[in-house]
């Protein structure tokens, strides 16, 4: 997981939870991401809780891997106890590099948490992969065990931006891996775009878009490149091998992908995300930006439930120790508080296509929302309607937004 955890609590080494928490499982919805932490190469940019084989270390591997997630799991199921979800709406494998596990690995998860919780028949269940992870072979499979959204790492057609990237894949192979899925039978295909690498030419990021409309995706997620500290990019821009990115490149980039995914019959639910019907929005996603619930199984993972946020210790190893002994793998956690949870659900419902009722908003946040409009930010008939959605400016300047819409 990228940047820096607040300290938070500890978490009982049981990972138990307040009742109340507990309560409020069954109320809204429920979500179970999982956390594979391996990569074959380390891209420059990313500062994910990853590891190659030559990171790894601490007595880590993946073949012990599936067995420590099938150990949380359990640990989960006792946490809830009698309070366990309804069913499973969503499951979201990620990473790291999911497809780097055998399929049948990836199966058996799936397989335990259908049998721990039980997956709701309409069940929306997602992994991430790597172009060069997947074959026809290993799609069909994962296909059949009962996969039904995939999200591909593309982030450019240009060879130049890949590599500035450091990514493995050729430049088509990641639209070749999208009609490979759809083959497959997969329900819905995404495909990740990265925009502002330095060096990426506006004809670079137009070709990018046109590969991704003719791979007959139906979900687009497109991102302005972020330099971390201490990622392998940030080094060479601290000495001077690459600029840094440029912030109104990026803001050409992202009207041209709304452009240009409008006119292939997108349309955007969430600020970075398109898709081509209601039904191929990542609900995943959605569990996450209404502040629903859900459980993150795996070395780094976040989880939510009730109002109680906590997130595991990050290395494998660490990770594999601690549920070797019976207890939690819990790093630490956070209660929020009324403001906390008022603050989190206008920064993320804000920034999703339905907007943010403005009566969960203080006086001087609806004041804020009037500034907002006069400046063009928010959309007018909306606002007329009780509800604060963002102008295509507005989603330019959604942090802008949301810091006038706070107290």
């Amino acid at each position: 997981m990228p940047g820096v955890l607040p300290a938070g609590e500890p978490v009982p080494g049981d990972g138990s939870l307040p009742a109340s928490a507990r309560a409020s499982v069954g109320a809204r919805g429920f979500g179970v991401y999982v956390h594979v932490p391996f990569c074959a190469s380390r891209c420059g940019y990313c500062d994910f809780n990853t590891y190659t084989a030559d990171e790894l270390g601490g007595g880590a591997t993946r073949e012990g891997y599936v067995d420590a997630v099938l150990a949380e799991l359990a640990l989960a199921a006792r946490v809830l106890g009698e309070a366990p979800p309804a069913r499973v709406e969503t499951v979201f494998v990620g990473g790291g590099t999911p497809t780097l596990l055998p399929t049948d690995d990836l199966a058996r998860i799936l397989d335990a948490i259908d049998r721990t919780w039980g997956l709701a028949a309409d069940a929306e269940v997602t992994t991430e992969a790597n172009p060069e992870s997947v074959t026809p072979t290993t799609l069909k499979e994962l296909r059949a065990a009962g996969y039904t959204r995939i999200s591909l790492g593309m982030q450019s057609a240009a060879p130049g931006v890949l590599a500035v990237l450091d990514r493995r894949h050729s430049a088509g192979r990641a639209t070749a891996a999208a009609l490979e899925a759809r083959d497959a039978g997969f329900d819905h295909v995404n495909l990740d775009l990265i925009y502002g690498t330095p060096g990426e030419r506006a004809e670079d990021f137009a070709a990018s878009l046109d590969q991704v409309v003719a791979a007959g995706v139906d979900h687009v997620s497109a991102y302005a490149l972020i330099i971390e500290d201490g990622t392998r990019l940030a080094a060479r821009m601290r000495r001077g091998e690459l600029p840094y990115p440029d912030e109104d490149v990026a803001a050409d980039r992202y009207l041209a992908a709304e452009s240009a995914l409008n006119a292939a019959g997108f349309s955007w639910y969430e600020v970075s995300n398109w898709a081509r019907t209601p039904d191929a929005r990542c609900r995943h996603n959605l569990l996450y930006w209404a502040g629903s619930n859900w459980w993150g199984l795996g070395p780094g993972a976040h989880s939510h439930v009730g109002g109680v946020r906590w997130w595991n210790v990050k290395h494998p190893g660490a990770y594999a120790k601690r549920l070797a002994t019976g207890g939690s793998p819990g790093q630490a956690r956070e209660v929020l508080t009324g403001d906390e949870t008022h603050m989190e659900e206008v920064m993320l419902r804000l920034r999703l296509a339905s907007g943010l009722p403005l009566d969960v908003l203080t006086d001087a946040g609806r004041a804020g929302a009037a500034r907002a409009l006069a400046e063009g930010l928010l959309a007018e008939p909306a606002h007329a309607a009780g509800r604060a959605v963002l102008t295509l400016r507005g989603r330019l300047l959604a942090d802008a937004v949301v810091r006038d819409l706070l107290p």
